[in-house]
């Protein structure tokens, strides 16, 4: 006698454990209306849309003058780049080469991320992105997650859960920034320009094209009419005051025995949220070098920008922990300014490979880690903990990407210091010109923080006076 068909939804497993590794049902599992075909083509516009992505955030950190987007926008590249490399990733696993990564995959995908990149002002840039393209991508992310077959195509699924909780924080982090910069006034100002964008969108049948495409005249360019001009010279907000100030050398302070390591952590909060000038350099050579590299350096390139924007934040946090207002301190832009402006890309590769290389013995990373070890300032301690792991990654990054381009290491490190050589400070002209007046900034910092400590100032580092006019940050003598 033959026994009755078990259907999948009666189907049982050992004593009613999950089915197929905890992934779906079987009921789910027996459905087959998913393909290689109909994976890829979706994983390639998210592709296409993740690199754009990446590109324009990372084109606008240098001239966005708002700080907490700066930061902001350094990690949402750097998770955009991730992204874009776990989908090259899982589309070269799925034999479709070659693989058609850098093939437009609809032209009102391009004019999105064409306007968003040539978005004239932040407040258009953080409408673009956060309001409009992000959410685009996390319903796309989630119709993948249930579109795909769940065992068949186990790995996008799973890329694509992993993308949807991630970006679902940079949508939360896009909405409160949306309500704090955008006004009524500049909502209905956008209008015009937002429509379009949505519009591009409905016409590409959305960042993955699963959905239907309404039947529209193709739209027209605004703002991307005119090609994006890259602009170079970094921008602050009006929190940075005395940008041109080169009045206090932290640099000599810090490796001066005559002082104390808790007075130096001051100094080490300073380097840190000065740091905030090594991604406004970064973008700059990751824009002008971004069809002369492959897409590995940039992916591991954004990872070393985004870890300088955290040490800049770890700066930050310093000196709120400390109840220290760090807009009272001129926070200098000129090194970034100066590179950005008088280097080619390929020498502000060089000047930065050069900088992290000497960050490496041991009166590098490893001594400022020691110092906030020893200063009894536990935070300093932890985050020169980590600062010193970092840099030491982006060390390894430069020997990948930027030594190979010379004979030998000692070549390389050379030719670093030979542009770096040729970088005029500007330390007179900015005094000259009435940009600066180079002030000591530091007894104050001193003072208030020695009142916040509870302790005597020490009168030998009240007395520091050392600037910038004739030394660069590694302590080399400039020669004029």
């Amino acid at each position: 006698m033959s026994k009755s068909k078990v259907t999948a939804t009666e189907y049982s497993t050992y004593r009613g454990l999950p089915p197929l590794a905890g992934l779906t049902t079987m009921a789910r599992a027996v459905e087959c209306h998913w393909s290689v075909e109909q994976s890829t083509e979706r994983l390639k516009r998210f592709h296409y849309v993740l690199k754009c992505m990446y590109e324009t955030l990372t084109a606008r950190i240098t001239a966005e003058p708002v700080y907490e987007l700066k930061t902001a926008m350094s990690h949402h590249a750097y998770l955009c780049a991730e992204y874009t490399t776990a989908i090259r990733r899982r589309v070269s696993e799925m034999r479709v080469p070659p693989l058609g990564l850098d093939v437009v995959p609809h032209e009102s995908l391009k004019l999105l991320m064409d306007e968003i990149l040539a978005a004239p002002t932040t407040e258009e840039l953080v409408s673009g992105v956060y309001e409009i393209l992000v959410p685009a991508l996390l319903e796309a992310s989630h119709r993948l997650q249930s579109d795909a077959h769940p065992l068949a195509d186990a790995p996008t699924v799973r890329l694509a859960k992993l993308m949807h909780f991630e970006f679902s924080e940079v949508a939360e982090f896009g909405k409160k920034a949306v309500a704090c910069l955008i006004s009524m006034q500049h909502r209905d100002a956008m209008l015009p320009w937002t429509e379009l964008l949505r519009l591009c969108l409905a016409s590409a049948g959305g960042v993955d094209g699963a959905l239907s495409i309404e039947d529209t005249a193709p739209p027209q360019p605004q703002h991307s009419a005119t090609p994006y001009q890259y602009r170079k010279e970094p921008k602050r907000d009006e929190r940075f005051q005395d940008s041109y100030n080169a009045g206090v050398n932290p640099e000599a302070f810090l490796y001066d025995e005559r002082f104390s390591p808790r007075d130096k952590t001051l100094m080490m909060y300073y380097k840190r949220l000065r740091e905030i000038d090594v991604p406004e350099m970064m973008a700059s050579i990751l824009y002008d070098l971004r069809d002369e590299e492959p897409w590995e350096f940039h992916m591991e390139m954004s990872r070393q920008l985004w870890d300088e924007a955290r040490h800049a934040m770890m700066g930050e946090v310093g000196f709120v922990s400390l109840g220290i207002d760090w807009s009272k301190i001129p926070i200098n832009f000129t090194w970034s300014r100066n590179l950005n402006l008088q280097l080619d890309a390929r020498e502000r590769h060089g000047v930065l490979f050069f900088i992290e290389q000497g960050l490496m013995p041991r009166t590098g990373k490893r001594y400022e880690w020691e110092v906030g070890r020893e200063s009894g300032d536990g935070l300093s301690g932890m985050f020169q903990d980590f600062d010193w792991a970092d840099e030491v990654l982006h060390a390894q990054i430069g020997r990948r990407w930027y030594v190979p381009r010379y004979k030998s290491l000692q070549e390389a490190l050379a030719y670093g210091d030979r542009c770096w050589t040729k970088v005029m400070s500007g330390w007179h002209a900015y005094r000259d010109q009435g940009l600066t007046t180079h002030r000591n900034w530091w007894p104050d910092l001193y003072l208030e923080a020695c009142e916040r400590w509870n302790v005597p100032p020490d009168p030998l580092a009240l007395s520091y006076n050392t600037t910038y006019e004739d030394s660069r940050a590694d302590l080399q003598r400039l020669t004029s």
